[in-house]
């Protein structure tokens, strides 16, 4: 995003992941001074990008300041792919609605309806009957007292 009216600075977040493991990954907030990095940041670069950076680490003074990046180099190192177009072999789909995981079959037009928690809520015989099958669960369950 834009760091003042003129775009000549820019603020990002940048996902730092030292290793494969979800856990070790940390948002580390960046900022970008020079004009011309910064119109590269903010036309240039897209959500899911690979980069490399460099910068000097801004570590907080006090305990109400933030850790941040002032960055002086950013390359990309691989571009993030277009999720525009679905793939064409596509087979199969898993939607959430809600509290709800609909299963959608490219073979068959059925969709298996499960809780978040993995408990099995029926079959709707095409994708306009889930909210019916959603509806007559949630019946169920109120009436059992669950």
């Amino acid at each position: 995003m834009p760091g003042d009216l003129h775009g000549s600075t820019a603020r990002f977040h940048l996902t730092v992941s030292p290793t494969d493991e979800r856990t070790d990954e940390m948002i580390l907030p960046c900022g970008v001074t020079d004009p011309a990095l910064a119109l590269a940041a903010l036309h240039d670069l897209a959500p899911g990008d690979k980069l490399r950076v460099t910068g000097h680490l801004r570590l907080p003074r006090t305990p109400d300041e933030l850790v941040w990046l002032a960055v002086t180099t950013l390359a990309v190192l691989q571009t993030a792919p277009l999720l525009t177009d679905p793939a064409p072999d596509a087979t199969a789909v898993l939607e959430r609605f809600g509290p709800y995981l609909c299963y959608f079959d490219a073979d068959t037009s059925e969709v298996e309806v499960f809780t978040d928690a993995g408990k099995p809520v029926g079959t709707a015989p095409d994708p306009d009957k889930i909210g019916a099958l959603l509806e007559a669960f949630e019946e169920r369950q109120a009436a059992g007292g669950e």
